[in-house]
């Protein structure tokens, strides 16, 4: 592998890294803020009481925002699939193409066509026609995020889908299981929940905004009351169905497990969780640890009497897969010389389950099958990802989950007394909290991609092997044009976000009206 090789594997992966995580910062408040727009909405329609007509309208404004921010950094991830990553999308296409074009449907079709109806349909629409549309608007944003969680999950755990030496590619064998792949159902629910925790702290926080400043204070009030409802839900919900994340990582990506615990031994059982430590990757240690007894056992086997294995365990089992896949790579060969050997087939049909594994050593060198035991050692550890960046990102996000249900705890207690809007300094640690959710959402996607390397599809296409023939400086060129044209628009949303808000529900909906002969607002305990 040449240096101008490995600079255009890593600039290819900046470049999609930087584009998915910018377009995260938009997905997760787009599957919160729908729900909160359909449960919102909900209330008026049964209360018919104006303010929460009001309230649903004005949080859309922002909502049809973000989305539209969303839709516009999402295409360019898809684009990416086919310009930088062309070797991936021949070889595993046919797999991960069906997920994606679904998720194209539900995004602009679906979706677009509902969203439309609920910006434009408010005085076409019956009032339970409308609430229809909302609903159906946070489903079809919910199923978009699905499919393409079932894409990436198979990227994590490959099932449904077996090689054709004949093709030279993955093809899927079950649809079904490629659909009801366990990673990718706990991915879904995890992320999806963490949506709705960002929505709710949206709303929180903004609405706490309102409330310092005095204005706002009926839509203020019922606002940070649903979010404080809703995202203690959420929150709790986060935390566990991660445990499923956890034991589902633990079933199938073992070394990304032991890399975020900086596990270099094998933990017996019942294993420890360790809750603090200083990971020394050239001693392979972790110094100064903090363990929380049986935790890594329940979390990661639902047990306490199996163990865990640690990373040099692990390297040593990746050494035993890498010669089996050498077996594979030998009968492929074979059978590219020779179709109709059958002795190559049946001998690549028993090790094909290895096969990327071989793949590794084309980054030590391209005879594979000349490699000394040294090399395939070289090769078993580059399957260790980066431990130090894991183990703290890791952290940090858990420990963001576990104070997001604190403030929505809180939050919900005071405004079940109806106490939150004179309690000014919780105002101000919900306002302060707004960029939170979204730092532990992009941790939580650091965790799970760059804890899979060096795989871009875990075991069977290593990621250098996946990118696209060209030039390393076209790759550069692109990314400084990305990184340009996604400032300018973050710039964007970031004016129209902070306009509307200060704008508020009067200055874009224009006043409200007390009914006839109502005296005017005043302070007074809200009401639903």
């Amino acid at each position: 592998m040449t240096l101008a090789a490995l600079d255009l594997v890593t600039l290819s992966r900046l470049q999609f890294g930087l584009t998915a995580m910018y377009h995260f910062l938009f997905v997760p408040l787009t599957l919160g803020l729908a729900v909160l727009l359909a449960i919102m909405e909900t209330v008026y329609v049964m209360t018919g009481r104006e303010i929460w007509r009001r309230m649903t309208k004005f949080w859309g404004a922002l909502f049809g925002i973000n989305f539209a921010m969303g839709v516009a950094t999402g295409v360019t991830m898809e684009f990416q699939f086919g310009t930088n990553w062309a070797y991936y999308s021949h070889y595993v296409g046919d797999v991960f193409g069906a997920p994606l074009a679904i998720e194209g449907l539900m995004a602009f079709f679906l979706e677009a066509t509902f969203i439309g109806l609920f910006f434009f349909g408010w005085e076409r629409l019956s009032r339970i026609g409308h609430l229809v549309v909302t609903w159906l608007l946070a489903l079809a944003t919910n199923l978009s995020a699905l499919w393409i969680l079932i894409a990436n999950g198979w990227m994590q755990n490959p099932v449904g889908a077996t090689f054709n030496p004949d093709t030279m590619r993955m093809e899927v064998s079950d649809f079904s299981a490629l659909i009801f792949n366990p990673v990718a159902q706990a991915k879904f629910v995890h992320t999806v929940s963490a949506g709705y925790v960002t929505g709710s702290i949206f709303v929180l926080a903004i609405s706490a905004f309102y409330l310092l400043r005095g204005r706002h204070r009926d839509l203020a009030v019922r606002s940070a009351t649903v979010a404080a409802s809703f995202g203690l839900a959420a929150a709790l919900s986060v935390v566990v169905l991660g445990d499923e994340s956890g034991y589902t990582t633990g079933e199938n990506q073992k070394m990304k497990l032991a890399a975020i615990e900086a596990m270099w031994k094998t933990e017996p059982a019942p294993a420890s969780f360790t809750l603090f430590g200083l990971p020394d990757a050239e001693a392979r240690e972790t110094r100064y640890e903090v363990k929380v007894p049986w935790m890594l056992g329940l979390i990661a086997t639902r047990s306490i009497s199996k163990e865990v294995p640690g990373i040099e365990d692990l390297v040593k089992d990746v050494e035993l897969r890498i010669r089996f896949g050498l077996m594979a790579y030998e009968a492929l060969e074979k059978i590219k010389a020779d179709r109709t050997d059958p002795i190559a087939r049946a001998k690549l049909e028993a090790t094909s389950g290895e096969l990327g594994y071989a793949l590794l050593l084309k980054k030590i060198r391209p005879d594979v099958l000349n490699a000394t035991d040294e090399q395939i050692t070289q090769a078993a550890w580059s399957t260790v990802p980066p431990v130090s960046p894991l183990f703290w990102s890791f952290r940090i996000m858990v420990g963001l989950g576990f104070f997001f249900i604190a403030l929505f705890a809180t939050a919900f207690f005071l405004a079940s007394v109806n106490r939150i809007e004179s309690s000014r300094g919780f105002l101000w640690i919900a306002l302060l909290a707004l960029p939170t959710p979204w730092i532990a959402a992009e941790l939580g996607w650091y965790v799970a991609e760059v804890g899979r390397q060096p795989w871009v599809i875990e075991g069977v296409l290593p990621t250098f092997l996946a990118v696209s023939s060209v030039s390393a400086g076209n790759v550069l060129l692109t990314l400084v044009g990305f990184v340009v044209f996604y400032s300018a628009l973050a710039v964007v949303d970031l004016v129209l976000m902070v306009k509307t808000i200060r704008m508020g529900p009067d200055g874009l909906l224009g006043p409200a009206l007390a009914p006839t002969g109502a005296p005017p607002l005043r302070p007074a305990p809200i009401a639903a």
